[in-house]
């Protein structure tokens, strides 16, 4: 997903035009955003096609359906090169990444995002499981664990724990389950445990990486978790393809 391919995709109005349909609701099927755009059932897949291409959105098989999901990453990656490094820092607010994520029949909600990284899944799985790369791409947090099922883990930093949970499923170097409890100030306390999984497949030289995290109580504040996970994405893109750490400001 180069930035030329991003660029190329939201020149188009419609294509802009079903990003903000998917932003109102995500997870929406074709004959659901069909129904919203004034054109043919083909042209509407000829515009997802481009934009599941550019990696703007993400797609998931449930039954004989495909939902379509906003990805964010692109659009973090765009803001990273193209717009923090020029503007000042109050202007970050508009920038700031606001959808909906898709409901599911328990009330809760989820969020799915990929990335593709020039890199093996041995060393996406290094980064993620490193004490010493951990502060490079997850706001300057060490991750503390002993990488064993049912074992507890936590990301610890100058300020005390970001967030904490338990190992429920690991196999290096593809796939991570853990809980998440976030510990960073009351309000995130209070939404509660979650899950997140990190799943990684190698692609020729490259690979990609897709986070899914759900179980999320259906809270406005959750809006920026979501937040949170494109811009550790954006880093660890950045960290494993140039060797340097993005600074993001708050």
């Amino acid at each position: 997903m180069d930035q030329d391919t991003v660029f190329k995709a939201l020149a188009d109005s419609t294509r802009r035009e079903i990003l903000d349909l998917l932003q109102q609701q995500d997870g929406r099927t074709l004959s659901d955003l069909d129904a919203h755009l004034p054109m043919t059932r083909f042209g509407v897949m000829k515009h997802l096609k481009i934009l599941e291409e550019a990696g703007l959105i993400t797609t998931q098989k449930v039954g004989r359906e495909k939902h379509h999901f906003l990805n964010p990453v692109p659009i973090q990656l765009v803001y990273d090169r193209w717009v923090s490094r020029y503007a000042q820092p109050f202007t970050n607010k508009l920038a700031e990444l606001k959808y909906q994520t898709e409901k599911t029949m328990s009330n809760t909600i989820k969020h799915k995002y990929q990335i593709l990284i020039q890199a093996s899944a041995e060393k996406i799985w290094e980064a993620l499981t490193s004490e010493e790369m951990s502060p490079h791409y997850y706001f300057g947090t060490v991750i503390q664990t002993d990488w064993n099922v049912g074992s507890p883990y936590s990301y610890e930093g100058e300020r005390g724990t970001l967030l904490n949970g338990k190992i429920l499923e690991i196999e290096p170097p593809h796939k991570l389950v853990q809980t998440f409890n976030a510990q960073w100030e009351d309000d995130a306390k209070a939404v509660g445990e979650s899950k997140v999984t990190w799943l990684i497949e190698e692609e020729g030289a490259a690979s990609m990486v897709t986070l899914i995290h759900e179980d999320l109580k259906d809270d406005p504040y959750v809006q920026g978790f979501f937040e949170g996970w494109a811009r550790i994405l954006s880093s660890l893109k950045t960290l494993l393809e140039t060797g340097k750490t993005l600074t993001h400001e708050a």
